[in-house]
């Protein structure tokens, strides 16, 4: 039993998790702590990197925090570089930071939508290139992109969101299909609606004591008629961290409550 339970620890391991000072990465990397790996996180500026290396702090976990623009390549190599000199070779990566405008498209400009997919595409293009060398020489590795349900489903004003998402899923597929010779495994998670301290207000309570009509729609779109909370994602990202998954590749886990499986409540 002990040593099956074993495929699924982390200890000795570098793990990578980009934008995590709070939020999605940040519960990611805390579970990678307990499983034993060594966390690094980067995020876009230095007070960023700051406000997490003191919440890693708070749960008792000695973090590596740097400041680094997924998007700008040289710095992502020179970043890359630094990490592997000062910690160690990485051989998790999870491409988590990114970012999400709520524009109709036709009011959306040009400019817009290539910052969100040079952010939420492009970023992790950029991560996952500069690691792989590393994780093919020494013939391991795995790559986990955070990808959406957006990856799967279009929704009004989230355009540059769902080509970005779409896109992601692809570069999953291929980054899976090109290395996987080498032992790296390269999945996605799909978070469904995560309870998190950016979507509190469409869950607080209307003043006629009435919940929020979004939260009603999620709820009633949810076999589980609940929303996710960051912790719903620590399980399966340790597993697609971990040698229990060894032999899956190219997959996205949509971690959804059954969001994707459900056509919906009948109204009435």
């Amino acid at each position: 039993m002990g040593n099956f339970i074993n495929k699924f620890s982390l200890e000795g391991k570098v793990a990578l998790i980009t934008g995590a000072s709070y939020g999605i990465g940040f519960a990611i990397a805390t579970a990678y702590a307990e499983a034993g790996a060594t966390i690094v996180f980067n995020d876009i500026k230095q007070e960023l990197v700051d406000k997490g290396l003191a919440a890693y702090a708070e749960k008792g976990i000695q973090a590596h925090g740097y400041v680094c623009d997924v998007t700008n390549e040289d710095a992502v190599s020179a970043f890359i570089a630094q990490v592997t000199e000062e910690v160690g070779p990485i051989d998790i990566l999870v491409n988590n930071a990114g970012i999400i405008k709520r524009i109709p498209m036709v009011e959306m400009s040009a400019k817009d939508f290539r910052q969100v997919v040079d952010i939420d595409l492009n970023g992790p293009f950029i991560m996952s290139k500069a690691v792989l060398p590393s994780m093919m020489e020494r013939r391991h590795g795995k790559i986990i992109n955070i990808c959406s349900m957006m990856s799967e489903l279009g929704r009004e004003t989230v355009s540059a969101y769902a080509a970005a998402k779409g896109g992601l899923k692809m570069l999953t597929k291929n980054i899976a299909s090109e290395y996987g010779a080498y032992n790296i495994q390269c999945n996605g998670i799909g978070p469904g609606y995560i309870a998190t301290p950016q979507t509190a207000p469409l869950r607080e309570i209307q003043p006629d004591g009435s919940r929020h009509p979004f939260d009603q729609f999620i709820v009633a779109k949810t076999p589980a008629a609940r929303w996710g909370v960051a912790e719903d994602l620590q399980g399966p990202a340790v597993f697609l961290a971990s040698e229990a998954s060894d032999f899956v590749n190219g997959l996205i886990l949509y971690v959804d409550g059954g969001i994707l499986a459900y056509i919906g409540k009948q109204p009435g």
